[in-house]
C-alpha cells in the first residue's frame, strides 16, 4: 500500500489512496494535482528535495466549501465588567484522494 505525504494549506498530511480529508480552502472545484513531499511504498522510502518530483498525488474534490467545528475566544477581565466573546469558522475542502502513481 502506497502512502504519502503531501503539503497544502500551509499543514502537511500522511494520506493513502481511496482517503477522504479535510484540508484548507481550495480554489479548484473538481481535480488537485500535488506533489509529495516523501512516498512509503512498502519497505522502499523516497524522500524529496524538498518536492518527490518522480510521483504525482491527484484528489478530487468532494466539497468546495466545508465549515470546521466552532472555535470561541474569550477576553475576560474581572471586577472590570470587561467581556468579549468571538467565534470563529474555519472553512475548508474536502478531497478525496484518487491515486499516487509515477510520472516519467
Amino acid at each position: 500500500m502506497k502512502k504519502a505525504v503531501i503539503a497544502t494549506g500551509g499543514k502537511q498530511y500522511l494520506i493513502t489512496e481511496g482517503e477522504t480529508l479535510d484540508v484548507e480552502l481550495i480554489s479548484q472545484e473538481s481535480k488537485v494535482v500535488f506533489e509529495p513531499l516523501l512516498v512509503i511504498d512498502g519497505e522502499k522510502v523516497t524522500v524529496g528535495v524538498p518536492l518527490v518530483n518522480t510521483i504525482k498525488v491527484t484528489a478530487d474534490v468532494i466539497e468546495a466549501k466545508v465549515l470546521a467545528e466552532k472555535v470561541t475566544a474569550i477576553r475576560y477581565k474581572p471586577k472590570k465588567r470587561v467581556r468579549k466573546v468571538r467565534g470563529h469558522r474555519q472553512g475548508l475542502s474536502r478531497i478525496k484522494i484518487s491515486g499516487i502513481t509515477a510520472t516519467k
